[in-house]
C-alpha cells in the first residue's frame, strides 16, 4: 500500500513556475515508478510526466515537453514536478500517482494522491 500527498500548487501569473511535491509512505517508494497526471476544468484526466524507480528514465506529456521536468529524490520518499513558462492552458488539479511499472503508471496507475491546485492566470 503506498499513500500520496501532493503539495505546492497554487495561483501563478503567466510565465511563471511553481514545483510540486509529493510525498509517499511506506518503504517500498524507491520500488515504485512514479507518474503526474493533470485534470482541467471540465476535462478528462491527462497524463503529463512519469519516471522509473531509479529515475533514469523519464516520460512527458507532448504538451509538457521542454517546461516541466519530473524528478525524484528516493532518501525522501518524494518526486517532484518542476513547471517552468506556465500556460493559462495549465490550469488543472494535479495528481501524483504511483504503480509498480513504468508503462502502467503513464496509463493505469494503482496509486492516486488527492490532488493540488494549480492555477495559471493570463
Amino acid at each position: 500500500q503506498v499513500q500520496l500527498v501532493e503539495s505546492g500548487g497554487g495561483l501563478v501569473q503567466a510565465g511563471g513556475s511553481l514545483r510540486l511535491s509529493c510525498a509517499a509512505s511506506g518503504r517500498t517508494f524507491s520500488s515504485y515508478a512514479m507518474g503526474w497526471f493533470r485534470q482541467p476544468p471540465g476535462k478528462e484526466r491527462e497524463f503529463v510526466a512519469a519516471i522509473s524507480w531509479s529515475g533514469g528514465t523519464t516520460y512527458y506529456a507532448d504538451s509538457v515537453k521542454g517546461r516541466f521536468t519530473i524528478s525524484r529524490d528516493n532518501a525522501k520518499n518524494t518526486v517532484y514536478l518542476q513547471m517552468n513558462s506556465l500556460k493559462p492552458e495549465d490550469t488543472a488539479v494535479y495528481y501524483c500517482a504511483a504503480d509498480p511499472t513504468l508503462i502502467t503508471v503513464a496509463t493505469t496507475p494503482a496509486y492516486w494522491g488527492q490532488g493540488t491546485q494549480v492555477t495559471v492566470s493570463s
